[in-house]
């Protein structure tokens, strides 16, 4: 394969859940290259026995599984398993790209695919759910803004009266780049390149209007996530950090 640099990816655990097994296969020996190491999963049953003996860095999940349809499985994994998720399926519609996001899904990608772009999307997510490396100095880690604290390492959102919510990847990556520009329109083009996720329609709208359901008292007239036609979002809110 070329085209993409050999960078060290050996220690992430990908594990693939698809019951082709000629997919898993080109799957398997695309990551292998590149130095993931590569569990296959043939239906959600043998995910969720895995998942709880080890947890993996990333998940592929096809929609179509023999056992389980794949959205309650993405469903599931984001409540059970602080790791990324891939769709990867043969499903080429708007609607299911849009639901995948919805329950938590970091990316999709359609069959047939490039080994190439399989392999770039699967490097994002972990750039994105990547720990600090060891030695580096610790930054203040929970963002204080309009009543409610965003703990930047566990991607936990809380209320003042105590409620909580664990985010998705791409969600709390949103939220991330939304409090690091408070007070400032950025642009559909800015949060897409800041998130370095793929562009397909509605990506930003999606995951925005999830944020706004949490953080909202009322998500129809947002006073937080504030729309500006014509020009982008606005974060406003004060932000401060401890």
């Amino acid at each position: 394969m070329t085209g993409l640099p050999a960078h060290d990816s050996h220690g992430k655990i990908v594990y693939v859940v698809e019951d082709d097994a000629d997919v898993a296969r080109l799957i398997r020996a695309t990551l292998q290259d590149f130095g993931f190491g590569i569990v296959v999963c043939p239906a959600a049953a043998d995910l969720f026995r895995r998942i709880g003996r080890q947890a993996p860095d990333l998940c592929i999940v096809d929609l179509g599984l023999p056992d389980m349809d794949g959205m309650d499985v993405v469903r599931q994994l984001r409540e059970r398993c602080d790791c990324g998720i891939l769709i990867l399926t043969g499903r080429g519609y708007v609607g299911d790209r849009i639901m995948g996001l919805e329950l938590g899904a970091d990316d999709y990608v359609a069959k047939p695919f490039d080994p190439r772009e399989l392999v770039a999307r699967v490097r994002s997510i972990l750039r994105r759910t990547a720990s600090p490396a060891a030695g580096q100095r610790k930054a203040p880690s929970t963002a204080l803004f309009a009543g409610w604290s965003f703990h930047t390492g566990s991607n936990t959102l809380a209320a003042q009266d105590g409620r909580e919510w664990s985010l998705s990847t791409a969600e709390a990556q949103l939220l991330k780049t939304f409090i690091a520009h408070p007070n400032r329109i950025l642009s559909r083009e800015q949060l897409l390149c800041e998130r370095d996720v793929s562009p397909f329609d509605r990506s930003i709208d999606v995951r925005i209007s999830r944020l706004r359901r949490k953080l909202e008292a009322d998500p129809q007239n947002p006073k937080l996530i504030r729309t500006v036609y014509g020009a982008g979002y606005l974060f406003a809110a004060d932000v401060s950090w401890s």
